[in-house]
């Protein structure tokens, strides 16, 4: 991430994101504040809070895979949640700091992961070791002879090549022990995670002997050794460490949780309203109570996005507001970015089409017009239609091509050249049927 200036960003959220400068200036400039205050004194650190971010436009336009991307690029904890699963304190559904436990729980795995790659070398040695053990048991209380090393070695060799995989040896596994099934309400999914912990610490899993082929066996006790090689607690600190540094909430549809009339103390407008109080501490900076510890929530960064085609962001409560200084209108898209969009990221839906359909050996080939005339198509049935922006190109696409990807396997002519006119043979009838187009595209 210290490597990475603005320019950098924006230019790696470029090859997969199309237009919306604005956006990725704000990302790029509230992500390179984050490694600039790191760089402080710590009593200054704890000063600086992070700019949150608020992006506005309709669907489709690339709020969310801006966010995600940007997690991807920095490596860090991200987790994407919907405002409207929420639901007020007091009532049954999701509470809001559900989010920040899920984002512990993704930071843990992450972790994990980077820490299993570091002792895997280690983990399948020791592996080996116990299976050649297993093969050739030496007696206790003798020191093996030369003779024995000699055999040791071949049996190493051929462990190492393969011979070894379809032969039967005993190991050690965990019996699960008896299943307890925690049943909660809805929304208390964390209390039946920690209920079900709880009683796996009652009931610890014992040993028993398992016959297997020494493939599967050598996949099982490379876990196991991994396991004993990680060390818990210091996944847990940097996990935690990582959230409270660098973690990102990406908080999608929270126009849904605007009062859609100040006037209006209806059940609803109440109950919305409810749910931004309670993201309100979360995001001005709270403790958050874990399984894996207490997470604060005062640096990590919060990206809130919405259509605000009903509400505005004016709509959300004062304080709220507050903690998104950073505002980004995102734009709609046009022709013009279809066409951009069908063509230059990298995993352009053109481009992942035509590696699908070369798996059957069928080779497709866009011409200029063709593209143009999806665009054109796309940007039709937005305007005519609900306006889904780039979501759009997907149901395009899959109808355009259906007839190539079921024939595929069986076709003679193996090149497909996807040019106006082919667009048009496909497209056209339900283009002209407004009703049809409706529910096809």
């Amino acid at each position: 991430m210290e490597n990475l200036t603005p320019k950098q960003i924006v230019a790696e959220l470029d090859k997969y994101i199309v237009g919306q400068k604005a956006a990725k200036k704000a990302v790029a400039i509230a992500l390179r504040n984050r490694w600039r205050r790191l760089q402080l004194p710590e009593k200054l650190q704890d000063e600086i809070a992070p700019k949150n971010i608020i992006m506005i436009g309709p669907t489709g336009v690339g709020k969310t895979e801006i966010a995600r991307r940007l997690a991807k690029l920095t490596k860090s904890p991200f987790i994407k949640v919907e405002a409207s699963k929420f639901t007020e304190v007091g009532y049954v559904g999701r509470d809001v700091e559900s989010m920040i436990r899920d984002l512990v729980e993704i930071a843990i795995n992450m972790v994990r992961a980077e820490k299993r790659k570091e002792v895997l070398e280690k983990a399948k040695k020791n592996a080996e070791e116990k299976i050649l053990d297993l093969l050739l048991p030496r007696p206790s209380g003798f020191a093996s002879s030369p003779s024995d090393e000699e055999t040791r070695e071949k049996f190493r060799k051929m462990l190492r090549d393969g011979k070894l995989d379809e032969r039967f040896v005993e190991v050690d596994v965990e019996d699960a022990g008896p299943h307890i099934e925690v049943l909660t309400n809805v929304g208390m999914e964390d209390l039946g995670m920690n209920l079900q912990d709880m009683f796996k610490n009652l009931f610890p899993g014992r040993k028993k002997k398992k016959k297997m082929k020494i493939k599967e066996a050598m996949s099982l006790l490379e876990q196991q050794e991994v396991n004993k090689l990680i060390d818990m607690d210091e996944v847990k600190s940097t996990a935690i460490k990582r959230v409270e540094q660098s973690g990102i909430v990406f908080i999608d549809e929270i126009d849904k949780v605007c009062s859609r009339d100040s006037g209006s103390f209806r059940g609803a407008d109440v109950s919305r309203e409810g749910v931004q109080r309670d993201l309100l501490p979360i995001i001005e900076g709270s403790t958050v109570m874990t399984k894996y510890g207490m997470v604060k929530t005062d640096h990590i960064l919060f990206i809130a996005a919405g259509a605000f085609h009903i509400a505005k962001p004016s709509d959300l409560i004062p304080e709220l507001q507050g903690r998104f200084p950073i505002r980004v209108e995102l734009d709609s898209l046009t022709k013009d970015d279809f066409i951009r969009i069908l063509t230059e990221p990298e995993n352009a839906l053109t481009k992942q089409y035509k590696a699908l359909l070369q798996s059957d050996g069928v080779e497709i080939e866009y011409t200029p017009d063709g593209i143009e005339k999806i665009a054109e198509i796309a940007t039709y049935v937005n305007k005519t239609n609900e306006n889904i922006g780039a979501r759009r190109l997907h149901t395009i696409m899959e109808k355009l091509l259906e007839e190539v990807s079921f024939e595929a396997p069986d076709i003679e002519n193996k090149k497909v050249i996807i040019d106006a006119n082919y667009v048009d043979e496909k497209l056209s009838g339900i283009i002209k049927d407004e009703n049809l187009t409706k529910y096809v595209l």
